[in-house]
């Protein structure tokens, strides 16, 4: 659907929720084009961020590098700072 259209951010929120369905609440959270990978050990963070560039190839999805951020202590997302201890 082209981005355009009136529906076209909820049309593609529900397609990354039906993508993400089996990670959601678990390690990612997903809020249209934004996905938040939240892990416990840098090691599981690794693992997790490999489930999620995966999925969104074999879905034909792409993340843009430059727009990427790894492994941070303290980022904003939806407006609010979320800080890990």
């Amino acid at each position: 659907m082209p981005f355009g259209l009136t529906n076209a951010p909820a049309i593609f929120m529900d397609l990354m929720n039906r993508v993400f369905y089996q990670y959601l609440d678990k390690f990612v959270i997903v809020f249209i084009d934004d996905i938040l990978i939240y892990s416990k050990s840098e090691e599981e963070h690794e693992k997790h961020l490999r489930i999620v560039l995966q999925t969104l190839r074999d879905e034909q999805l792409y993340a843009k590098f430059s727009k990427c951020e790894f492994c941070l202590d303290q980022i904003p997302f939806l407006g609010h700072i979320i800080m890990f201890f």
